[in-house]
């Protein structure tokens, strides 16, 4: 642990730094309130945050600015959680929509919340959960031969697809499958659907395989879809308006466009014990983000549904307010999620 005084002037440069964008000198510091010594003394308390690693001097006459080593202390030790405001807990709670029971309509909404009071870029992943099953299942017939396949899982994702058929569909049609469906996919877990499984009720079919293998080859896709947490991104032009991406901005771009590496970078925080993690620089792992952080928080639907939302920005981000913000959203959905998965829990006891 670094001595009290020294632990002070990193403070006082973080949030100064922060604040302005402008290296910290020890004049500035000497104005703030509680700096009681020399500028002297002040200049070799930072010339030892300087030899440790926690500030860094980019022009020889410049103040100093937090390095990626500097922040992280700040964070783990020094930082005080801001008290959120009435006002800003009014601003978070409207950009979230209550009445959506749709995982991803809700976290849509909560991260464009994000966007607007954060100004940096929001992602979020759709619940994942290995133990989710298949709630209900519908055919809405749209034509002739083309249906709308509709199906709802036990944490709430709503996925849909159009099915051109070979066959008309007739009433008989509607009624085979929907006695197929309750038969064979209500209540059954995402992991028990794949191509051997439906291949072998379309191989037991008989002479209605050929009417019913279209159809049972998209609940198939659905539930593929549904397995797979999805990365959703918003706001990340924000990230132009900031100094310190003014080199690589098109790099960075280029980088968020990627799912696969945001997705690995989302879901690993969803292996540590920590509702929320922040991210600071080289910690994520990408050379594209050196200059950035995450702050990432856990979301959950019943006992074993997870998933995430965050922001990323540049490492000069007020995070003794974000992260309470962030916080504050993360409840919201959580409530609102759990609230539903509840009621429709509930409401499958009482029909069986």
């Amino acid at each position: 642990m670094l001595p009290p005084r020294r632990q002070k002037i990193l403070a006082a440069i973080v949030e100064q730094y922060i604040e302005t964008g402008e290296p910290v000198g020890s004049k500035t510091l000497m104005n703030l309130p509680g700096f009681d010594v020399s500028s002297a003394t002040i200049r070799n308390e930072m010339a030892e945050l300087t030899a440790l690693g926690f500030i860094t001097q980019p022009h020889t006459s410049a103040g100093r600015v937090p390095t990626q080593y500097g922040y992280r202390y700040y964070v783990d030790n020094l930082m005080q959680p801001a008290e959120l405001e009435e006002n800003e807990r009014r601003r978070i709670e409207a950009g979230v929509d209550y009445r959506s029971g749709d995982p991803e309509q809700l976290l849509a909404t909560a991260g464009e919340a994000l966007v607007d009071f954060t100004n940096f870029a929001a992602i979020s992943t759709t619940p994942a959960d290995e133990h989710a099953f298949i709630k209900n299942i519908e055919m809405v017939p749209v034509s002739p031969k083309m249906a709308m396949i509709v199906m709802l899982t036990s944490t709430g994702i709503l996925k849909s697809k159009a099915c051109r058929t070979d066959v008309p569909i007739v009433v008989d049609l509607q009624e085979t499958f929907q006695n197929l469906v309750n038969q064979n996919f209500i209540g059954r877990p995402l992991s028990d659907i794949n191509t051997v499984m439906i291949q072998t009720l379309v191989a037991s079919l008989g002479a209605k395989a050929l009417s019913m293998s279209p159809l049972l080859v998209t609940i198939a896709d659905l539930v593929e879809a549904a397995s797979i947490s999805e990365v959703n991104l918003s706001g990340q032009s924000n990230l132009l308006g900031y100094k310190e991406y003014n080199e690589t901005a098109g790099q960075l771009l280029d980088f968020l466009h990627r799912d696969e590496p945001l997705n690995m970078l989302v879901s690993s925080s969803s292996d540590t014990d920590s509702d929320i993690e922040i991210r600071i620089g080289s910690e994520n792992r990408y050379k594209e983000l050196e200059n950035s952080s995450m702050i990432i928080s856990k979301y959950k639907i019943g006992e074993n549904a997870t998933g995430a939302i965050g922001i990323i920005g540049p490492t000069r981000m007020n995070y003794s307010k974000l992260i309470p913000s962030i916080k504050y959203l993360t409840d919201i959905i959580n409530k609102v999620l759990s609230d539903v998965y509840e009621e429709e829990t509930d409401l499958g006891e009482e029909e069986n």
